[in-house]
């Protein structure tokens, strides 16, 4: 199934560079607070997120993109988002706001490409190219049900 191209995007900053979320996956922002260690999870998830009495896996978006680590700052944000099924956190750097696409600045080749399983598309900024992401896709299903598992064993499953 061909997931719709999105109408808005969320774009954020991870080591100077910019990328993007569909709208229709992000539920909301929130600074970065200090994050509960998760066993036996996948390492792509950082740990867990308690917004307000609901546990969130939190993604680590620099170990994904192949990025240097680096420390919890209180002036990361968080972007709440449904990744398939399952909502979930991901640590950015920084989200840049929202932005309404033309329908010419949207590329919707990049996601046929090999090795580029979690890339919906590309988009066409006057400033340069901006991967649009698909969370859907972004943990494999090994991962998926590593985390459904650390998450049972903690008794925070969805």
């Amino acid at each position: 199934m061909v997931t719709p191209l999105p109408r808005e995007v969320l774009l954020f900053l991870l080591e100077g560079h910019r990328y993007a979320l569909p709208m229709e996956d992000v539920r909301e922002l929130v600074r970065a607070v200090r994050l509960t260690p998760l066993p036996r999870a996948p390492a792509v998830v950082e740990g867990l997120l308690n917004l307000r009495g609901e546990l969130l896996p939190v993604l680590d978006m620099r170990r994904r993109f192949r990025l240097p680590a680096r420390p919890l700052s209180s002036a990361d944000h968080l972007v709440v988002a449904r990744a398939g099924h399952r909502s979930v956190a991901l640590r950015v750097d920084r989200a840049e706001g929202l932005l309404a696409l033309e329908a010419d600045q949207l590329d919707a080749s990049p996601r046929e490409l090999p090795g580029v399983g979690y890339v919906a598309g590309a988009l066409k900024l006057p400033d340069g190219l901006v991967l649009l992401h698909d969370l859907r896709t972004f943990l494999s299903e090994a991962e998926a049900l590593e985390l459904e598992e650390a998450l049972a064993k903690e008794g925070a499953s969805q």
